[in-house]
């Protein structure tokens, strides 16, 4: 049997741009050397055999959160489809805030996430600050050609003096000195010859500027840290607004595919670009930027700023907590790549921002388990069952499919035995309408075993119920002839006691009860969700070995995986990625 035809990507805006830019042969003359540099570096070099070049540009100041994704399957699939490259790049001109160990994380996730940045042979993996050196030799050439001032006021001045969305800004002092003075002040801040804040170099375009990213915008600064790669070289680092068209234009990107936040800056990006050219220093055809809808998803915070102290305050146990909206801790939690890529894919790519429901995202993941996912049993809250009249000592197995969507999977075997775990929830002392489970009287089916008939009960000395005690009819048992002579509503699930594996579950849900946690006027922290953890010690069907990031469906409970970090066969540790519907359809 041939399988059906993948069916060709949803089309976009995005999309329709790239198909224009190449029936027009927009970048047809790019040139690639293999190693970014300045125009006469791409002057023999060979035509560019990437049709298009992306890339996804984060900074190494935390771990990856859901939010990147969207832009890692976007940059990365568009490359793909189109027969490009897509680069991964890290922006680290902050070294206040960036450290190796997130270099390795986003390294990873992206990895995990199925994308590669290689090319043909090119390893196209960059950082900002392999850039440090052209970006300084372009910036003298912009104050050189007039373009770019050492301003010496305060940081506090130039706030003051930019103006407003409806103020013009005013002039600085230092606006209208010599190339030759700025060009030496900027030497000497590249020198360390002065102290963080003292001055910073602005590009020169328009203080009266209705666009307010236009106003004579900040291209270096002193900050005397040093940096992850680089060390104490540098004590000037750019902008990121400077620094991010430049890198694009080195690196030979066609489409700068950014979120919407950026669009305001879209006019200095080809400013620099423009000037740069027109200097000599950049080789056309130029980058364009584009932008998209960001993902803002509901229950879920996204700064890497509150993340992180989320992390350094203990309320999470680290970047990769299950609970956490980063990769790292849906990974954890039990999440897969090609969910996360479902996920993605179904938001699809607009110019308009929303925001999206996190229940899409926990469907995107169901969707993609239930076809694969082995099923088992588990009990997470056990009641003890005894089937009175079942012999002592005996044990017979009883069978179940693997995945009852995958019948060529075959079928699973545990035994059943006279004493039972099953749910506490299982049973009711006084059952409320429409209950069909066990209570006193009533008959239900041991799921893929007998038809059991509840005939009492035991309390403790607290009056909660210890024990349930039932008669099982023995012409009943699920796949024999006489399954189906007595009929009963009820179906609950179970474990032998005796060969039950026990475990340790987590039950993980949202880290906020809020769907907007980070909403004009609240304070983030108060919309934690104090019921997103629950530690239950539980029972597994036997035969169910806890191997890390094994994934099942455990039968009327969700989806579970088996923690990559702490569990093992011998003592399994359980993390419940996902309930098997929404639990959360009545909150909205």
């Amino acid at each position: 049997m041939t399988s059906a035809p993948t069916p060709p990507p949803a089309s976009n805006f995005l999309r329709t741009i790239i198909d224009s830019d190449l029936a027009q042969g927009r970048y047809a003359g790019k040139r690639w050397a293999g190693k970014p540099g300045p125009a006469d570096v791409h002057a023999d070099a060979p035509a560019d055999t990437a049709r298009i070049r992306t890339r996804f540009p984060p900074e190494p100041n935390g771990y990856l959160h859901i939010g990147h994704a969207k832009s890692i399957c976007l940059n990365f699939g568009l490359a793909q489809d189109y027969g490009g490259a897509c680069h991964l790049r890290f922006d680290d001109t902050n070294p206040e805030k960036e450290e190796d160990e997130y270099v390795r994380a986003i390294i990873e996730m992206v990895r995990w996430l199925g994308f590669d940045w290689r090319f043909n042979g090119e390893d196209n993996c960059y950082f900002a600050s392999d850039y440090f050196d052209f970006m300084y030799g372009f910036a003298e050439a912009l104050v050189q050609a007039g373009h770019a001032y050492v301003d010496e006021q305060s940081p506090e001045e130039m706030r003051a003096s930019r103006g407003t969305l409806t103020e013009k800004g005013v002039n600085s002092s230092w606006r209208s000195r010599p190339a030759e003075e700025s060009l030496l002040r900027l030497r000497e801040m590249r020198d360390g010859k002065h102290p963080d804040g003292s001055m910073a170099l602005r590009a020169r375009i328009d203080m009266g500027s209705p666009n307010i990213n236009l106003r004579d915008p900040v291209l270096y600064r002193i900050r005397h840290t040093p940096h992850h790669r680089t060390g104490s070289t540098w004590c000037i680092y750019p902008m990121y607004a400077w620094a991010h068209p430049v890198e694009d234009a080195l690196e030979g990107i066609t489409h700068s595919i950014c979120t919407l936040e950026f669009e305001d800056q879209r006019p200095f990006y080809d400013w620099i670009l423009e000037r740069l050219a027109e200097l000599g220093q950049l080789a056309r055809p130029l980058p364009h930027q584009h932008e998209f809808a960001r993902l803002n998803l509901s229950y879920v915070v996204t700064s890497k700023r509150k993340l992180l102290q989320l992390v350094r305050e203990g309320r999470v146990s680290g970047w990769d907590d299950p609970r956490m909206p980063t990769l790292a801790g849906l990974r954890r939690r039990g999440y897969t790549p090609s969910a996360i890529r479902l996920f993605c894919e179904r938001l699809g790519v607009s110019k308009a921002d929303s925001r999206i429901d996190y229940s899409i995202l926990e469907q995107a993941l169901r969707d993609d388990l239930d076809p694969v996912a082995p099923r088992a049993v588990a009990v997470l809250d056990p009641l003890k069952l005894v089937l009175t009249n079942y012999p002592e000592g005996q044990t017979e197995l009883c069978h179940a499919p693997r995945n009852p969507h995958a019948p060529e999977a075959g079928s699973r075997e545990f035994p059943l035995s006279r004493e039972l775990w099953i749910e506490r929830d299982d049973f009711r002392e006084d059952p409320p309408k429409k209950y069909f489970r066990l209570f006193p009287g009533n008959t239900v089916r041991l799921k893929y075993g007998y038809i059991v008939r509840c005939t009492g009960f035991v309390k403790d000395d607290s009056g909660q119920v210890t024990e349930v005690h039932a008669e099982y009819l023995p012409d009943t048992k699920s796949g024999t002839p006489g399954a189906d002579s007595v009929k009963v509503k009820g179906n609950i699930t179970w474990v032998s006691a005796a060969h039950a594996v026990p475990a340790e579950v987590r039950l993980y849900d949202r880290l906020f009860n809020d769907a907007h946690p980070d909403g004009a006027g609240k304070d983030f922290l108060d919309a934690l969700n104090p019921d997103s953890c629950h530690v239950r010690q539980g029972w597994l069907e036997p035969g169910t070995r806890a191997e890390p990031e094994t994934v099942w469906q455990f039968e009327r409970l969700g989806y579970f995986v088996a923690d990559r970090e702490l569990s093992t066969p011998e003592k399994p540790i359980i993390n419940r990625a996902i309930t098997l519907k929404d639990s959360w359809a009545h909150v909205k």
